[in-house]
């Protein structure tokens, strides 16, 4: 394995003092002791429920070169310790070398639905034209932006990046770490209202993301939402130089004028200009095209070919968890199995129930699992119940329900519409897998706090 940085190279990013050490370097980074691969930097970080200076000595066990620890934390830690002020704040320090000794073209991605899904798109296509580095998961968030960005290779040709955010203010600072040439928002909608006066102060947060833009950048909008506008006028008022914007919108720059579905894949006939384009994806959905057309749009801008880049998306599948679809079984008649149990918010459901209308289950039955949209506050109520027509026009023969949020949902569609109503995913589980037989169909789909993937797993062992 590559080395990644020297020991010297993290002690002077750092400013951290070495005590103990025998390694000459590292080859990665990791916040988590049990996955440390050999030759690896541990980092100490104090999360949500758990504090990584309890575990130091079990990645160095595990095969850790080193671990890198909080000064107050340091004392009774042992050897092979690199000691900085705030362990956090040593991994932002290796995430801005990381990025001021690369020559990679960055983007960066945020939006209300539909960000790890381009980001793996955009992955997909740049990777067709050179070393790709880019989050894995959803390491989007405080500690998940500067660790991908300081495992980033110095040789790395692009690097992709997703930044999330559920208050004001989050986005800043890890923009400002990335410094991307182009930034991705995919769209704006009713997500983490709990946190926010509206959704208009939503799009002003993901606006966050132009103002890390490097020099020159381009800042790249779907246009299929109410609040382009506002994130118009945030480009301008950061001085963008290029504004770029896609969608089914008729005045988009990137406009997707027809889309058709088959059994598993999704047709598309694209405009740029005087230019038709035609895309075929191995995923279905109408959001799945615009995700294409976004990771079409950044290869073009870092020059690369777009027939290598419509192949790579022709190849493309959807991330596990938000809209991957399996086919479970070896006979003729499998369960078809969609995987949108990630992440929900109103504009996801609508485009996931959308992808389900289409799915047929012609030996068996459709069944529908959906679980609370979470973060939405005072609006949750109406934007559960909100669902209602699309939840009728997806077709399902079974629907159930999981959550409290939900019972919004159950009210409006009628006692007699739903199967089945638990309070959590594990409460539903096995009614649910009683019910299912090779032949149907069944999508899960929910907010990641419900633990709607425990389902899949389940069905997964049951029936794959």
């Amino acid at each position: 394995m590559a080395r990644l940085y020297t020991i010297g190279e993290i002690i002077a990013a750092t400013g951290g003092r070495a005590e103990g050490l025998t390694g000459e370097g590292v080859c990665s980074i990791s916040i988590d002791s049990r996955e440390i691969a050999p030759e690896g930097l541990f980092v100490a970080i104090r999360g949500d429920r758990f504090d990584g200076h309890e575990f130091v000595g079990q990645a160095l066990q595990n095969g850790a070169v080193a671990a890198l620890v909080s000064q107050e934390k340091a004392a009774g830690l042992g050897e092979r310790l690199i000691v900085v002020p705030d362990a956090l704040e040593g991994l932002r320090d290796l995430a801005r070398a990381a990025r001021a000794r690369s020559d990679a073209r960055i983007v960066a991605v945020t939006g209300s639905a539909g960000k790890t899904t381009t980001k793996e798109a955009i992955r997909a296509v740049l990777a067709t034209a050179g070393e790709t580095h880019a989050s894995i998961r959803s390491f989007n968030n405080h500690w998940g932006v500067p660790l991908t960005l300081a495992r980033m290779p110095q040789e790395a040709r692009f690097g992709v990046f997703e930044i999330g955010m559920n208050h004001a203010g989050e986005i800043t600072p890890l923009v400002g770490l990335v410094r991307p040439h182009v930034a991705v928002i995919t769209t704006v909608a009713a997500a983490h209202l709990e946190f926010f006066p509206s959704v208009e102060a939503i799009a002003r947060a993901k606006a966050e993301i132009l103002l890390g833009l490097e020099p020159g950048g381009t800042a790249v909008f779907n246009a299929d939402h109410p609040y382009l506008p506002i994130l118009r006028q945030a480009a301008v008022d950061a001085g963008v130089a290029q504004i770029v914007t896609y969608g089914y919108a008729p005045d988009a720059d990137w406009r997707i004028e027809a889309v058709e579905m088959a059994e598993t894949e999704t047709v598309a006939r694209l405009r740029h200009g005087e230019e038709a384009i035609s895309l075929t994806l191995g995923v279905k959905g109408r959001h799945m095209v615009a995700n294409a057309v976004a990771a079409l749009i950044v290869g073009e801008l870092f020059g690369v070919p777009r027939a290598d880049a419509v192949k790579a998306l022709e190849a493309f599948g959807a991330p596990e968890g938000r809209g991957l679809a399996l086919r479970l079984g070896n006979g003729q008649h499998p369960l078809v199995l969609i995987d949108e149990s990630y992440n929900a918010n109103g504009a996801s459901m609508v485009a996931a129930l959308d992808v389900f209308a289409g799915q047929g289950a012609p030996r068996g039955k459709k069944v529908l699992v959906l679980g609370d949209m979470l973060e939405l506050g005072a609006e949750s109520p109406a934007l559960h119940r909100a669902l209602k027509q699309s939840v009728l026009e997806a077709g399902a023969d079974r629907i159930y329900l999981v959550g409290p949020n939900m019972a919004a949902l159950g009210e409006t569609l009628g006692e007699g519409a739903v199967s089945g109503r638990a309070e959590t995913a594990d409460g539903i589980a096995q009614i649910v897998l009683d019910e299912l037989d090779y032949g149907d169909a069944i999508m899960i789909k929910g907010s990641n706090g419900v633990r709607l993937s425990g389902l899949v797993k389940a069905i997964r062992d049951r029936f794959e």
